[in-house]
Formats: C-alpha cells, sequence, structure tokens
C-alpha cells in the first residue's frame, strides 16, 4: 500500500503546484492585458482628474527660457519636441542637468579610482575626465531617447490604420466625426488613444478640428498623422465623403507600412553598420578620456595634435552625411 502512497503523492503535489503556477500565471497576463489596453488618458481620467487636468499634463509644454538668439530658441523647441515624441514629460533643461548630474558623478567615480591606483590627479587629466563622463553619458542618454521615441512612433504607425477603420466604421453608422474619434480613444490603448483622446480634449476646448489635427501631426511627428490632418483639412474645405477619404488613406498607410519593412530590411545591415561607425569612435574616445585621461593630456602640447583634432572632426562629419544619405530612404 506504502508503494502506491507515495508516488501518488508526488503526483498530486505536482499536479497542485502547476495548478497552482496556472491560476497565478492568469491571474498576472490578465492584469497586464488590462493594463495594455487602457491608455495612459482613460487611466488618468478613472484615477479621478478632470478632462482639463489629464490635458493639461499629457500636453504640458515645458516654459522656455529667455532666449536671446533664435537659434537657441529654435533648437530648444526643436529638443522639446523630441522629447514629447518619445513619451517624455521631462524639459530639455531637465534633461541636460540630469545628463551633467550623471556625468559628474561618473568622472568622480573615476577619478577617485585614479587616485587610489596613484594615476591622474592633475588639472588637465580631471578635466580630461570630465570631458569623457560628458560625452558617455550624453551618448548613453541620446540612445534611449531615440529608442523610446523610435519605438512609440513605430507603435503609432502601425495603430494608425486600426484607428482610421474605427473611425470609418463609425461615420458609416452615422457618428459625427469628433464621436469616431472618441470611439479610438476607448478601444485602443496608447499611443493612438491618448493621441487621439487630446484631439476630442482640443475640440472641446474651442479648437476647430483641422487645427486639432494639426496639433496631433506636430506632437507626433508622424507622416500618417500629417496625411491624416491634410486629408480632414481638404474634405473640410471642399466636402465630400470623408469616409471614403479615410478609407483609402488606411489603404494608403498600410500600404507605405509594407514598403517601410521592406525596405529597412534590406537596408538593415548597412543601418546597422552606420549605428557601429557613428557611435564606436565617440564611446572608444569618450572611455579612453575617463580612464587613462593622460592618453590625451600628454600630447595637448604637441603642435600638430589640434589640427589633426580638427581634420578628425571634420572627416567624421563628412562621413555622418553620407552614411545619412545612403541608408535613410523616402518612400
Amino acid at each position: 500500500m506504502n508503494q502506491f502512497l507515495l508516488p501518488l503523492t508526488f503526483v498530486l503535489a505536482f499536479v497542485a503546484v502547476a495548478t497552482l503556477a496556472q491560476a497565478l500565471a492568469n491571474i498576472l497576463l490578465a492584469r497586464r492585458s488590462r493594463t495594455q489596453r487602457v491608455n495612459r488618458r482613460l487611466t488618468l481620467l478613472e484615477s479621478g482628474m478632470g478632462h482639463k487636468e489629464v490635458y493639461e499634463t499629457l500636453v504640458r509644454r515645458p516654459k522656455a527660457p529667455q532666449f536671446h538668439s533664435l537659434f537657441f530658441l529654435r533648437a530648444y523647441d526643436k529638443a522639446a519636441g523630441f522629447l514629447r515624441q518619445a513619451g517624455l514629460s521631462m524639459s530639455p533643461l531637465a534633461m541636460v542637468g540630469t545628463v551633467a548630474a550623471v556625468g559628474l558623478g561618473l568622472a568622480l567615480a573615476a577619478n577617485l579610482v585614479m587616485r587610489l591606483l596613484g594615476v591622474g590627479g592633475h588639472l588637465p587629466e580631471t578635466i580630461m575626465s570630465v570631458a569623457g563622463a560628458f560625452v558617455l553619458t550624453g551618448l548613453a542618454f541620446w540612445i534611449w531617447v531615440s529608442g523610446r521615441r523610435q519605438k512609440r512612433a513605430k507603435i503609432l504607425e502601425e495603430q494608425m490604420p486600426l484607428a482610421l477603420d474605427i473611425v470609418v466604421r463609425s461615420l458609416h453608422a452615422g457618428h459625427p466625426v469628433v464621436s469616431a474619434l472618441q470611439l479610438v480613444t476607448e478601444e485602443m490603448g496608447d499611443p493612438i488613444g491618448s493621441e487621439f483622446g487630446l484631439i476630442v480634449d482640443e475640440t472641446t476646448y474651442g479648437f476647430e478640428l483641422r487645427e486639432a489635427l494639426a496639433n496631433f501631426a506636430r506632437r507626433t511627428g508622424s507622416e500618417d498623422a500629417h496625411f491624416f490632418a491634410v486629408s480632414v483639412a481638404i474634405q473640410t474645405e471642399t466636402g465630400g465623403n470623408l469616409a471614403e477619404i479615410l478609407h483609402n488613406l488606411a489603404m494608403v498607410v498600410r500600404s507605405r507600412i509594407t514598403l517601410g519593412k521592406r525596405i529597412k530590411a534590406l537596408a538593415s545591415e548597412g543601418r546597422m553598420s552606420a549605428i557601429i561607425l557613428s557611435g564606436l569612435p565617440i564611446f572608444l574616445i569618450g572611455s579612453i578620456a575617463l580612464t587613462q585621461p593622460q592618453f590625451y593630456t600628454s600630447k595637448f602640447s604637441d603642435p600638430i595634435f589640434w589640427p589633426t583634432v580638427t581634420v578628425i572632426l571634420v572627416i567624421y562629419g563628412i562621413g555622418q552625411l553620407m552614411m545619412r544619405r545612403i541608408v535613410n530612404f523616402k518612400y
């Protein structure tokens, strides 16, 4: 009898553990699925915030400092737009402050290690180490923000045809345009759900629909969003069947996505080579400046050093332009 009870106990214990693991996995997956279905705007509304507060939270524009130069003002606006397209709410000044703080911390740690090893300690080497830390920190931060922006743009691009299909079906059912856009905000997740919700909020606060769509295109930086805004603006001026226009636009967007994926697949090797060739020199120079600053400081007095650096920077810039022209395609 005991010969059968022991194996049966093991089998029942295994079944119990497997059942518990499956139950926990179902709970976690269900919670994750629900979180993915609800976009950020609806989440904020469910938390008790009003529509105006949600709008100000999601479209919050960092106050630009009073630059006397038009160049710096445009650069600040461009950087702020880049961060918003990446889904970040920080201002460019906060970004610079974060990079500076992390860079200083990295430089202090490197200098402490070098002092313990008996290397460095002079002012030029310390300055070079700090510069290397800033280069590495800035490069890492740029890669992170660019990755977030590209990922968000890719998701938005894939969601756009589905959103247009929902709008078209709503228009065929007799709903007005704003109600059709509102349906997208309730059915789709981020980023398209929150972005369409902001369009609805702006029309509620007095913007014309074409103005709200133009703001949507500027916020996202998507060409498909620009096509959408232009299509609705033209239909508003000239009239016509908006549902048919958006249906054709959805087909065009799907075709562009398919073509874009083919082009990116064919150019993937070149793009990766361009990324490595662009980032590797900066990473190596920053690493050497951070850990072995005397490698550069010992050459500062050489009369040929700075002309050589200038020539290298010019060649690097030309190479960047050439690689950008080679791997970027208009389609």
